[in-house]
């Protein structure tokens, strides 16, 4: 049986919304999805479109989205949609909603730098390398099957999260004299969250095209698209 995969991409240009997602739509077709594109999540007011799409895949960072349109993705994921992405394509995205918040459970709030020293004024001055460690649940979980504690160099997202998200990785922020916090700081790094009868997935690591072939983390993602499906 085919299933529906809606791909939602657009907002802030330096995540790469378009290559980024192409990157997968491939394996999404592979597995049996019938993928349409859209660049507005105006379109998650549609009910009808809603209720007939099994896997949404967004790719939207900052932006906005209208009250109808964050209403729409809540019901449809209470319904049985699935939502999925990475990084600020999804853990930053409509932060003016905090009903999307509520959804998604976990919001980027910063991405430390590195010493004054080391900073040039362009991304890579936030580019960490850093441990995706996983959890007792994570190395249970079907989506980390296999899959070690892995070091990435990129940003470190510091992320606000509330306690219903099952955290499947997490990666510490550790403490510097150049920054204020005074111990580390664990952050979610990988989870899931069931919300009525739908399913989201979250994958913090995801900034630029070379981190999404990462092994592990194009491993991640791809599980964690068929994961949250419907």
């Amino acid at each position: 049986m085919t299933r529906t995969a809606l791909v939602v991409r657009g907002g802030w240009d330096g995540h790469h919304p378009v290559e980024a997602t192409e990157l997968f739509l491939p394996f999404l077709r592979e597995s049996g999805f019938d993928v349409t594109i859209e660049d507005d999540p105006q379109v998650y007011a549609d009910a009808d479109r809603m209720a007939a799409t099994d896997l949404v895949l967004q790719s939207v960072t900052m932006s906005q989205a209208s009250n109808e349109a964050v209403r729409g993705l809540r019901d449809a994921v209470a319904a049985g949609t699935g939502l999925a992405g990475w990084h600020g394509g999804i853990a930053d995205s409509f932060r003016a909603s905090s009903d999307y918040l509520q959804l998604v459970g976990g919001q980027f709030a910063t991405h430390p730098s590195k010493h004054p020293d080391e900073v040039h004024g362009d991304q890579s001055d936030n580019y960490l390398d850093y441990t995706v460690e996983l959890t007792d649940l994570g190395r249970t979980h079907e989506i980390m099957a296999g899959i070690d504690d892995f070091r990435l160099t990129t940003e470190q997202y510091w992320v606000l999260h509330d306690d219903l998200i099952d955290v499947l990785a997490t990666t510490t922020h550790p403490v510097q004299p150049y920054h204020p916090w005074h111990r580390p700081i664990v952050s979610p790094a990988v989870w899931t969250r069931e919300w009525g009868q739908g399913r989201v997935f979250v994958s913090t690591p995801g900034h630029s095209l070379d981190v999404l072939q990462d092994p592990n983390v194009r491993t991640i993602i791809e599980r964690g698209l068929l994961w949250a499906a419907r």
